[in-house]
């Protein structure tokens, strides 16, 4: 192959800016006098320290080690030879290169014969849309409120129906069957070598230096047995797991924003309308799932090198685009952009908003947007029935494992918290659960206990009593002991409608609540005797702590003081309650619709709580 002059590669390298090649690829900020940073393309990094120095038109990362000029730039980002290199920027100029022997450009194989065939693919797309066998794929942009302008904005095109219009065109043009076959153009079955894509409304799907790599197409008519959309394959320059439907389109404003924000929708038209509607920062992945490598690409033009970036996933609130979100969670602790969820309340996707309520709608769908761990947590809740204590248990089981992959020891707590309140249960209960799942769903170790005795003359096992010794130390114990050794001691001198609604509620500790059965079932704790019946009807084998309740000494200078202890640890224990009952009609609040009755029953109740809840903290 001739050789481009040197004089030739030395002036193109000399009018290109070095910052504005790596700038399509890569987000750059100033790192002091000439110089500029981003993260490095190269290999994953999270803070940036690939730098490019524009008057030298050189770059080196100190992470990688990576280094060179514009055109070894281009050769390991695009893996095409130096020759093509040369040629791509020359033609970026607009400079006619001249070779050794004197002779034009040859014409090379390779990547740029790919590139050069999707070109011409796309521009005989686009004229074939102005056709009348076009009829149909102008009404269906039309139907969905995309004009002429729309479709030539977006590189919109059309496929006709027959064997193989394209083929010959290209042909004609100079491309090879094997450069279109390789390029994902033409097919080969038995009738031989026939356009991919007929019949069909085709959208050029751009890398992101805006160089047209492969095409998605989407099925127009009935007898079509083909798939609803048909994506170019793999191919030597189109690889989907790192394609990002117009992502040319939107890195400019994405890199100018503040704060930085990308909105991942689901199609080719979703794209369009969030566009059309001023988020122009909207791209699509291309027939795949959003995964690793899409987030790679988009950290890079982000240069989310911090947490002020965001990143806003819209799906169709039906099943399907729950699943994505899901999916796309799964990824989420990659990003150091903050991540979330916009899914409009009657499930439009953005296309069919925009055609039904407008741009400002389109636009409004960001103020609807959810952290994406809250939303992947309501999704697994909604599929229980937290009316009832199976389950809420069912669905903390369900959701621990998602709150247990933050890896962020600031945000885990939190959201620990919100769980507990969706749930309405006790936030200690939650975050041991959470604990167990981040273990890898592995229960506590059993304690190994002794087998039990047995009694000689009855054959029955022997149950060890429990004591007061043998109780748990914990705070919430040591409120219930007290509590009652308090109401077997002083209890007829405390309001028995203070002491009886301090009872009423079951107790945490099995022993303890056994005691407190009996005393509650008492039916006059102010008579004499009523303490020794309480203390025999506690059954076994809580009766002997029950005895050392009453026998041990209550913890106060003088009986007054002692009776308004008493007083003191029922309004706690009544305190307890509330808090545990405004926990989980907080939990019922997220549940029912605001402004229905049973909301405003809710809200009312609430209300209720707060009120008593002031009340016994004043006295």
């Amino acid at each position: 192959m001739p050789r481009i002059l040197q004089a030739d590669v030395d002036e193109v390298k000399a009018r290109t800016n070095i910052a504005d090649i790596v700038g399509e690829r890569v987000a750059l900020k100033s790192a002091g006098v000439g110089s500029l940073k981003g993260l490095c393309p190269f290999h994953d990094e999270k803070s940036p320290s690939f730098h490019v120095r524009q008057q030298v038109g050189y770059y080196h990362c100190f992470g990688c080690g990576e280094s060179g000029d514009v055109y070894s730039f281009l050769r390991e980002m695009d893996h095409v030879s130096f020759t093509e290199a040369v040629e791509r920027l020359a033609g970026r100029i607009g400079y006619t290169l001249h070779y050794e022997d004197g002779g034009a450009a040859p014409e090379t194989s390779g990547r740029s014969r790919l590139y050069a065939a999707n070109t011409a693919a796309a521009e005989f797309f686009r004229a074939q849309l102005l056709t009348p066998d076009a009829e149909a794929g102008r009404r269906f942009l039309g139907e969905r409120g995309f004009d002429a302008g729309a479709a030539a904005h977006f590189g919109v095109g059309f496929a006709p129906r027959g064997w193989d219009g394209m083929l010959k065109a290209l042909t004609a043009q100079g491309f090879t069957r094997e450069e279109l076959s390789n390029a994902g153009l033409v097919s080969t079955g038995q009738r031989g070598v026939y356009d991919r894509f007929r019949g069909r409304l085709v959208w050029p799907i751009r890398d992101v230096s805006g160089q047209t790599i492969g095409f998605g197409a989407r099925k127009l008519f009935d007898d079509d047995n083909g798939p609803k959309y048909l994506n170019t394959p793999e191919t030597p320059i189109y690889k989907k797991a790192q394609v990002l439907y117009g992502l040319d389109l939107a890195k400019r404003d994405i890199a100018r924003g503040d704060p930085r924000r990308v909105v991942v929708v689901e199609g080719y038209t979703d794209v369009m309308a969030c566009h059309l509607a001023g988020l122009t920062t909207a791209i699509a992945t291309c027939g795949t799932a959003f995964g690793t490598e899409h987030i790679k690409v988009l950290r890079r033009v982000m240069g989310d090198d911090n947490a002020s970036g965001e990143v806003v996933f819209t799906f169709d609130g039906d099943e399907a685009g729950q699943k994505a979100a899901l999916r796309a969670f799964t990824e989420d602790d990659r990003f150091n952009a903050q991540t979330f969820v916009a899914v409009a309340p009657d499930g439009l996707d953005p296309c069919d908003m925009r055609l039904q309520r407008g741009d400002a709608a389109v636009r409004g769908l960001m103020d609807t947007k959810q952290p994406m761990f809250e939303f992947a947590i309501d999704r697994k809740l909604g599929g229980f029935d937290l009316s009832t204590v199976e389950g809420r248990v069912g669905a903390l089981r369900a959701a621990a494992p998602i709150v247990a992959e933050i890896r962020d020891q600031l945000l885990r707590p939190g959201y620990e918290r919100v769980l507990a309140r969706r749930l309405g249960m006790d936030p200690t209960e939650v975050r041991s659960e959470v604990e167990r799942a981040a273990r890898g769903g592995s229960s506590p170790q059993p304690v190994r206990r002794e087998a039990p005795q047995i009694d000689p003359a009855t054959g029955v096992a022997v149950v060890a009593p429990v004591t007061l010794a043998s109780l748990p130390r914990s705070p919430d114990v040591a409120v219930e002991r007290d509590a009652l050794m308090g109401a077997l001691q002083y209890g007829h001198q405390v309001d028995q409608a203070l002491l009886s609604r301090a009872l009423e509620a079951p107790f945490r500790t099995p022993g303890l609540d056994a005691v407190r059965e009996a005393v509650a079932s008492a039916p006059d704790r102010t008579r004499a005797g009523w303490v020794t019946e309480a203390v025999n009807s506690v059954r076994e084998p809580y009766r002997s702590l029950a005895g050392e309740l009453l026998m041990t000494p209550f913890p106060a200078r003088d009986e007054e003081r002692a009776v308004a202890t008493v007083a003191d640890l029922a309004r706690r224990l009544i305190l307890r309650r509330l808090e545990h009952e405004k926990q989980e009609l907080l939990g019922a609040v997220q549940r029912v619709p605001a402004d229905s009755d049973g909301g405003r029953a809710l809200r009312m109740r609430l209300r209720d709580i707060d009120a008593e809840r002031q009340r016994f903290a004043e006295s």
